[in-house]
């Protein structure tokens, strides 16, 4: 009865551990959430590939927990304001944020 209970200890210290390991901070993504911001990163450079006017190698994208920023140089204004037109319209995306610069 006393290794039953030792195991029983052992198997739910092991459950809570892995699931606090799993958790999000303020500066870390659950597992979950990596997996949420890697489709929305794919789904951001897949807009820009269908947008004629923009070039997506110009064009860099990272997500953490929703917020997706932008970064790279463009030829234009126009060009970053189109990018981050169509970030916002894609599913999952928080917020953008545009570190976009001019060439």
């Amino acid at each position: 009865m006393k290794k039953l209970k030792i195991v029983t200890t052992l198997i739910a210290a092991l459950m809570l551990t892995t699931l606090v390991g799993c958790a999000s901070t303020s500066t870390h993504e659950s597992t979950g959430q990596y997996v949420d911001d890697t489709v929305i990163t794919t789904n951001v450079k897949a807009a820009i590939l269908n947008e004629p006017s923009l070039k997506v190698t110009e064009i860099n994208v990272e997500t953490f927990k929703g917020t997706v920023q932008l970064s790279g140089f463009v030829r234009s204004q126009d060009n970053a304001n189109t990018a981050v037109k169509i970030t916002r319209a894609v599913k999952g995306v928080k917020s953008v944020q545009n570190d976009m610069r001019l060439k």
